[in-house]
């Protein structure tokens, strides 16, 4: 199978690729793994994808390849240089199998060099082809460096010219030895690959496998060798013009389990053209080659699986053949030793008072006492006087009280039956000395009576034998067309790349698996009305609560569900502690630090009041999610249905006393685990009560301070600022940098967690301090941030803008007023602190107010604050984090698709893959298939193969459910165990014994 380009591949692609891409920009950069990249292109309305892959291929594509969630090192150092550029061409260097990619003109130009041959390279390089950023560094000798900073060679490899001069051709031929391929000498030397040199020996008559000195003579053939070389040449130079998309595939036979055979094709290679070697191949045209070679290489994972399940087909079908072979060569073997125990009952016979005689003189000479060797020495002389009973015995087995006897037919020699000759020729019939001549006999056809209800036993056996194998090699006919079926359809959904679950009550919740991830949720898929949940301790994943319906508030009980997610994907599952989670609402979460502070990757501002959930014991559990076919999605609408927390705490207390624990390694006992669930359980009703706050009464949860020291090694601090109504807490995994450090003023004290001054200032006060401390020079990004904004709200006239404003709650006139007063300093960060100030000051003026977060009653201001949290988050995304753009982004349709996964499926269901989930165990408790999960010490591929089993071996599962779950790929089932994990069996999910 053809897997990488060719010299003319590349000269038919680099045809294509001028032709269409020149004059695009480039829009974004993409790495689907660390070797192959898509460059996204744009042209007015035209867009286009161009992906190439090191030491493989380059072509445009129309399939959607998927993307590595956070972008690698390189891909980013390629957006850097190459975002907004044109492509201004692309060029092959020399004969080499090198792309040399031109983004932008003159001195504002790069190069992208692709290599394909070998292990293949990416090179970024600058105008002058100096090396910027390299994906696969090393050396050829002493003085060719491929390392950054130094150059690049983009000197081509010499060929030698055998077109004009057929002295080098002669002189290749001359220096070859007799025998060899001629195809073998000329693809190494020339530049046209093995594919257009066997196309144009077979043009001029030459056979494919044509030797020096048999099928070819150098004397001669060679003016005709020199022709068909000037053809290779022909169609290299015009491939741009000629080329179409040619696949060639393979016909290959599966079996069905009804016994027939079914053909399907195989892609075995890409080529511009049809080659005369191909022409009797099955093959698929397309209209473009790099239509093709995008079919051919999308194509190939779907293929492979096809094979996979092919050879499984091929394996069980031999089985079966063997099964049959083997009973057919048994019955046949015990058909043939009845005939021969026949026969040799009938020789005994015939032949009775002969072998009489000899019995009687064998047994003489023992009992006279004779010995044994000198018995044979008798036998011997007797025969060799002509004694007829002599010449019959053959051989002694006096150990075993056995003689061998020659006997043959006495009345055979007057038939002249060819068939009877072969029949009636004498045989060696063992014979008992303890038997008589027609004891013998009897003996023989007891033998034969015995082989005979053998057979039959075995014929009857055979049958049966025969069916049940037949039987399951249909099944695993049909399991592997199913499990290659299921696979090809599968579908990855938006947030299984996060940590997730769905809620008791039909809510979405997703997890970070690290600090990229935790950034791309808040940053992508925080939106108004969702709740953020974190754990009350560092190292923990941020979790968000995805509200389709942002006029309804997410239940007690899911809330519940996702701090326990918290916590479970925190520190305290390895060191197998109870602690608490807390949420707060979208609007609470920012990604814009305090003065002098600097958000590293994954770190957040909280602002206001922290509502804290009740500690419980971290049960997760892990279970299986089963898609449904639309036509079964009805009778499964209300498997989630949200519950009143009174109505929920019983049957979750009942279910849980049904739990037995099967798998456990640590001494942990199912009574503390209950009185622990029960006390969380009335703390819950205790806090969640106190949760529903009207305007007469408020109740204010304690403050969570962390003390700052230049020693300290936490990730969360919590500043409480005197004269402002609200405190706020940076989370995130590593400590806050201060802003002088991050831009390299302070880069030996980089390393060491910047410590926040903590002022008592009233608010007149710190507004003059404020004024004070500007500074003339203007914040990195906010010209072009400012430049933005103006294109956004050009058309907006004075009265709009004063309109929206005023809804905002902004103060508009006062930072436009400071923006005019300081537009040469261009400090817009510090007159924001002020507007921000003024208006503190107004409102602590009108309103005494002691507590951390004034609650928001009024539906108007509640809808200017998510208006205000939106327009920040699109201000925050434009800056760029270097997180992908085009990430799929859930809508409102989510609920569709939560509605069509469920964990209980029903035998009439029409089921299509399965999903698996980790989840509280809570969650799992109404699912067919699940498992309790425990801190331990059991590793999660040992772990997750111990659940799949007993999934298996349950009863209750359907022969589809069954099928579905062997699809699942050992990699996807334990990828969001939180660590070390115990399992725990449910009762009713035990095997009985």
């Amino acid at each position: 199978m053809k897997v990488r380009f060719t010299t003319i591949d590349i000269v038919a692609a680099l045809a294509e690729i001028n032709l269409r891409l020149v004059g695009m920009r480039v829009n974004q950069i993409y790495d689907v793994d660390h070797k192959t990249y898509l460059i996204r292109l744009h042209r007015s309305e035209e867009k286009a994808v161009l992906l190439f892959e090191s030491g493989i291929r380059i072509h445009t594509t129309d399939f959607q390849w998927p993307k590595n969630p956070a972008p690698s090192g390189f891909s980013m150092k390629l957006r850097k240089h190459l975002n907004n550029k044109r492509l201004e061409k692309a060029l092959q260097v020399g004969q080499d199998r090198i792309i040399d990619l031109q983004f932008g003109t003159g001195e504002a130009a790069y190069h992208v060099i692709i290599e394909l041959y070998d292990r293949g390279n990416i090179v970024l390089c600058d105008y002058e082809y100096v090396i910027l950023n390299i994906l696969r560094p090393r050396t050829e000798g002493e003085d060719v460096r491929f390392l950054v900073k130094e150059k690049y060679p983009m000197e081509g490899t010499a060929v030698e010219d055998c077109i004009t001069n057929t002295e080098v051709l002669q002189s290749w031929l001359v220096s070859a030895k007799p025998g060899d391929n001629l195809k073998k000498i000329l693809v190494p030397k020339t530049c046209y690959g093995p594919a257009l040199i066997e196309h144009v020996l077979l043009e001029f008559g030459f056979p494919s496998n044509s030797r020096i000195g048999t099928q070819f003579d150098v004397t001669r053939d060679l003016p005709k060798l020199h022709l068909a070389l000037k053809l290779a040449d022909t169609i290299m130079q015009n491939i741009g013009n000629i080329s179409k998309g040619i696949v060639i595939q393979k016909r290959e036979s599966r079996p069905c389990p009804s016994g027939e055979t079914q053909d399907f094709y195989t892609n075995q290679e890409f080529h511009p053209m049809l080659y005369k070697q191909h022409e009797s191949h099955p093959f698929l045209e397309l209209p473009s080659f790099n239509q093709a070679v995008d079919e051919f290489f999308s194509k190939m994972e779907s293929q492979k699986l096809d094979l996979k399940a092919v050879q499984q087909e091929r394996e069980a079908m031999k089985k079966l053949a063997n099964i049959r072979n083997d009973h057919e060569k048994r019955l046949a073997n015990l058909h043939q030793v009845q005939e021969i125990d026949e026969q040799k009952a009938r020789l005994i016979e015939m032949n009775q008072p002969l072998i009489d005689h000899a019995i009687q003189v064998v047994r003489s000479a023992l009992a006279n006492q004779i010995a044994w060797k000198e018995i044979e020495e008798l036998v011997a002389e007797a025969t060799r006087k002509g004694d007829p009973v002599a010449k019959t015995i053959k051989k002694l087995k006096l150990s075993t009280n056995h003689i061998t006897l020659l006997l043959s037919y006495p009345y055979a020699e007057g038939d002249s039956d060819s068939d009877s000759n072969e029949l009636n020729k004498p045989q060696l019939v063992d014979i008992d000395l303890d038997l008589t001549a027609f004891a013998n006999a009897r003996k023989y056809f007891g033998e034969k009576k015995n082989a005979s209800k053998k057979e039959q036993k075995t014929i009857e056996s055979s049958h049966k034998a025969f069916k049940s194998a037949e039987k399951k090699a249909k099944q695993t006919l049909k399991e592997s067309a199913a499990i290659a079926t299921i696979r090809k359809a599968r579908k990855v959904l938006w947030f299984e790349k996060f940590y997730w679950f769905i809620s008791s009550d039909n809510y979405i919740v997703v997890g970070g698996r690290d600090r990229q991830q935790n950034e791309l949720l808040v940053k992508r898929y925080l939106k108004a009305g969702d709740v953020y949940v974190h754990a009350d301790l560092h190292g923990a994943s941020s979790i968000i609560v995805k509200n389709f319906s942002s006029s309804n508030r997410i239940p007690p009980r899911t809330l519940q569900e996702a701090g326990l997610m918290a916590v479970g994907y925190s520190a305290a599952w390895e060191a197998k502690v109870m602690t608490t989670a807390w949420w707060v609402e979208s609007s609470q979460v920012s990604k814009t630090a305090p003065s002098g502070e600097y958000l590293t990757t994954g770190s957040f501002m909280i602002r206001g009041k922290k509502n804290f959930l009740p500690p419980c014991p971290i049960v997760l559990g892990f279970g299986l999610l089963f898609r449904l076919e639309e036509g079964s999605v009805e009778r499964h609408l209300n498997d989630r249905k949200p519950k009143a927390l009174d109505d929920e705490a019983p049957s979750l207390d009942m279910e849980l006393a049904d739990e037995h624990v099967s798998c456990s390694s640590d001494s942990e006992s199912d009574q503390d685990e209950k009185k622990d669930y029960e006390r969380s359980v009335e703390d819950a009703r205790t806090l969640l009560s106190l949760s529903h706050v009207t305007n007469e009464e408020e109740v204010a949860f304690p403050d969570t301070i962390v003390p700052m020291s230049t020693s300290s090694s936490g990730n969360q601090k919590t500043v409480k600022i005197l004269n402002e109504e609200e405190a706020y807490t940076i989370i995130g995994d590593v400590p806050t940098t201060n802003k002088a450090q991050w831009e390299g003023k302070g880069k030996e004290e980089s390393g060491k967690p910047n410590q926040l001054s903590k002022k008592t200032l009233d608010s007149g006060d710190q507004e003059k301090e404020e004024q004070k401390t500007q500074q003339p020079t203007a914040k990195r990004g906010q010209k072009g941030k400012m430049k933005k904004i103006k294109e956004k709200y050009k058309d907006q006239d004075e009265d709009e803008r004063q309109l929206k404003m005023e809804l905002l709650q902004s103060a508009g006139p006062a930072r436009d007023k400071g923006k005019n007063k300081n537009k040469k300093k261009g400090k817009s960060t510090e007159i924001k602190k002020q507007a921000a100030s003024k208006s503190a000051v107004s409102h602590l003026q009108k309103e005494a107010v002691t507590e951390e977060t004034v609650l928001v009653t009024s539906e108007q201001t509640q809808q200017s604050t998510m208006l205000s949290v939106e327009q920040v988050k699109n201000e925050e995304n434009a800056e760029g984090d270097g997180i992908e753009e085009d990430v799929d982004q859930p809508a409102i349709t989510d609920t569709d698709i939560l509605n069509a996964l469920t964990g209980i499926p029903h035998s009439e269901d029409e089921l299509l893959y399965v999903i698996p989930v980790v989840a509280p165990y809570s969650t799992l408790m109404p699912y067919k298939f699940k498992v309790k999960i425990l801190p331990g010490q059991t590793k999660r591929g040992k772990a997750s193969k111990t659940a799949m089993s007993v999934f298996l071996l349950d009863k209750t599962a359907t022969n589809r459910e069954r099928d579905l779950i062997k699809s699942l790929k050992d990699q996807d089932i334990g990828r969001n165990f939180p660590g070390r994990v115990k399992l725990a069996v449910p009762q009713s999910m035990k095997p009985k014994k």
